[in-house]
């Protein structure tokens, strides 16, 4: 029912010569492209992108701004019409379906999906739009013939930057901070602390959720972020990794007032203008290449390559790093760098579940 109610609205939407929108979006670009679907085997050059956005969307200076700029760097050099719709806090799966189906509905023939948040909604989705290409940040699921699933190994940057803590750290006290207390994060905390505990065994990590699903508002809560990282460095850490989207923002500024540490997550976030006034209490970030997936997914398209299933960005893939900006940790760097080619050459594996 809620396809024919969705196929109803586009038809009166067209009717009216209304161009379909979201009420959250904040870039309808029309910069040329038709609907349609490119024949198998033959490079396109009709695709129209649309892109759906984790909560925080576009501006949180972290997970969500990395695809943005993976998506801005595909309009730049392929010209393809691109349509961003917004996520909502709190919203249900059926909000979530609705996003994706007004993107397919729309003649937005190349979809994606930011965050593992959709899963649900999109298995649903892409069996009823078996010609749109469809891709997901950070879920193997669901598994269907016109889904990518693209994934990383958080854990292995995770590590790094734990290396990293424990190597700065003067109290042999560091904290992590997770958005949402879901598996996806809990790898970012279990990296972590396998690489503060691989440099200094008896390291305290501290650990703290900012909200337990279904409440996604950890991710985008700087408030919340304040709070939790004012109790870790009042309990001794010096250094806190922040895996939680926009409320790291309030990680920093807590570690900018109490003459502490931060360390940013997704982007390198020592180099975001949006964090300009906290950007020297930030040692390192863990990269998170989501940029380089959805670039590599629209081209992937364009030329006939697109390939169902999953793809896993990791170290050696190049699509997990960490950060030097700043030059807080060239001190260190031979020997994080050292860690770094044990987990690449596979003489270290990294956990991902506790």
């Amino acid at each position: 029912m809620r396809r024919v109610r969705g196929l109803r609205l586009a038809a009166g939407l067209m009717a009216l010569g209304l161009t379909l929108a979201a009420c959250g979006s904040k870039n309808d670009s029309t910069t040329g492209g038709t609907s349609g679907t490119p024949s198998a085997g033959k490079p396109a050059s009709n695709l129209k992108i649309g892109l759906a956005y984790d909560i925080g969307g576009r501006g949180d200076q972290s997970f969500n701004d990395s695809a943005a700029r993976g998506l801005d760097k595909a309009k730049s050099e392929f010209g393809f019409d691109i349509k961003e719709l917004e996520a909502a806090a709190g919203e249900t799966d059926a909000q979530k379906e609705d996003r994706l189906r007004q993107l397919a509905e729309g003649g937005y023939n190349t979809v994606i999906a930011v965050g593992f948040a959709y899963a649900t909604a999109l298995e649903k989705t892409a069996k009823d739009y078996p010609d749109v290409k469809f891709a997901i940040i950070d879920s193997a699921d669901p598994k269907v013939d016109n889904v990518a699933n693209l994934t990383f190994a958080e854990q292995e940057g995770s590590f790094l930057v734990g290396v990293a803590a424990a190597l700065k750290s003067k109290t042999g006290n560091v904290g992590f901070i997770g958005g949402v207390n879901v598996p996806l994060i809990q790898k970012f905390e279990v990296g972590f602390a396998a690489g503060v505990k691989a440099v200094k065994a008896d390291a305290t990590v501290q650990v703290k959720y900012l909200t337990q699903p279904p409440d996604f508002t950890g991710f985008n809560d700087p408030a919340k972020g304040e709070t939790a990282a004012k109790g870790m460095y009042d309990a001794g850490a010096d250094i806190v990794y922040a895996a939680a989207g926009g409320s790291g923002n309030g990680v920093f500024k807590t570690a900018k007032a109490n003459g502490k540490f931060g360390i940013g997550v997704d982007s390198d976030q020592y180099n975001l203008p949006a964090l300009a006034d906290v950007k020297d209490v930030i040692i390192t970030s863990m990269i998170k290449e989501v940029d380089v997936a959805v670039y590599d997914f629209i081209s992937s398209v364009k030329d006939a390559k697109f390939a169902k299933g999953e793809k896993v960005y990791d170290l050696k893939a190049g699509g997990i790093d960490y950060s030097t900006s700043g030059g807080k940790i060239d001190d260190i760097k031979t020997k994080v760098d050292e860690y770094k080619a044990k987990i690449v050459s596979g003489e270290i594996k990294v956990p991902s579940t506790k």
